[in-house]
């Protein structure tokens, strides 16, 4: 299925709930609401949302309170991408300019601020506490993903173990919310919100894992996401890490030499992605990236087949076999 197929059971409620959103961010400060507008003119893939409605359809159907912890979710997304942006002072974001860039980093972080105080006001302002629960835990563990990460980068020692504790941190964390969110939104059956967080948490493993293999190759040619951006910040990925654990020692260690000690280049980037490629790195990883997704196929294989179920399962298989 394609992502128009995968949102079809729950399209009329995706509509309404973009209307929702918008309405819900209207500011009376004109730059504020500008810079909204911006924003929201390219809404990306909206993925998050997607999986908090079709999480809800599943467990009861979509309601007022589905949409609160969609926008919730929407808006953390948002504004970590906003200061993200800012620190990696990057110029372009789904193909327009950045905030930072078309306006200014002061601007661009206080603008992250405010969508981070209207998604936690979301649930405060409607009593979902619930959705506070889930979504503050899913910002502690992308904070301690993120900083594992830098500090396993400086010191160049991370191992699968902490790999994937580093990935369920930074990214599967948010998507195990959502799905949860969606749940709390239209069950108060705990099995299940906790069956779709975990669906949630398996499907964001296998999603960062085939983002990782990106950096090293994608339609068959050694390209990247920009070309070697994971390397160039000394990220150990998996296949890096399958490939330097299955690689003569003499060649892995004149690899990890040159990713540890250089300011890779071009021609540097194009040998490492070679080196992965032939030693086997993206072949486990993508092995990897099957297991996950079909243990989370499995964690709601018990709930009553109807459209909702069929696109979550499309979805996990989706997020592996997505070509960018």
């Amino acid at each position: 299925m394609t992502l128009e197929e995968i949102k079809a059971p729950i399209e009329t409620h995706f509509n309404e709930f973009n209307t929702f959103f918008k309405e819900y961010l209207k500011s009376d400060v004109a730059l504020l609401d500008l810079i909204i507008g911006y924003i929201t003119r390219k809404k990306g893939k909206q993925v998050r949302p997607l999986l908090v409605l079709l999480s809800a359809e599943l467990c009861g159907g979509v309601n007022k309170k589905t949409y609160v912890g969609a926008a919730m979710v929407e808006l953390l997304h948002t504004a970590t991408l906003v200061h993200d942006d800012v620190v990696d002072k990057a110029s372009i974001r789904r193909g327009i300019a950045t905030i930072n860039a078309e306006w200014n980093n002061k601007i661009a972080v206080l603008i992250g601020d405010f969508l981070l105080a209207k998604g936690l006001l979301a649930s405060i302002d409607s009593g979902e506490f619930d959705f506070l629960r889930a979504t503050s835990n899913a910002v502690r563990r992308m904070s301690e993903g993120e900083l594992r990460q830098i500090q396993k980068s400086m010191d160049f020692s991370t191992d699968e173990e902490t790999y994937f504790r580093i990935i369920a941190d930074k990214t599967a964390s948010l998507l195990a919310s959502c799905c949860e969110i969606g749940a709390i939104s239209s069950t108060t059956d705990k099995q299940k919100q906790y069956l779709l967080r975990d669906y949630g948490e398996y499907t964001g493993i296998a999603f960062q894992i085939r983002d990782d293999i990106f950096d090293f190759k994608s339609k068959g040619s050694i390209i990247g996401k920009p070309v070697g951006n994971d390397l160039k910040e000394k990220k150990i990925t998996l296949p890096l890490l399958f490939s330097l654990r299955n690689a003569p020692p003499k060649q892995a260690s004149e690899i990890k030499k040159m990713i540890k000690d250089t300011k890779l280049k071009a021609a540097q980037i194009k040998e490492i992605s070679k080196f992965v490629i032939d030693n086997g790195g993206i072949d486990y990883a993508e092995s990897k990236a099957r297991f996950y997704s079909e243990k989370a196929q499995a964690t709601i294989v018990n709930f009553v087949d109807c459209p909702a179920k069929r696109s979550l399962i499309a979805f996990s298989n989706f997020v592996i076999e997505r070509q960018k």
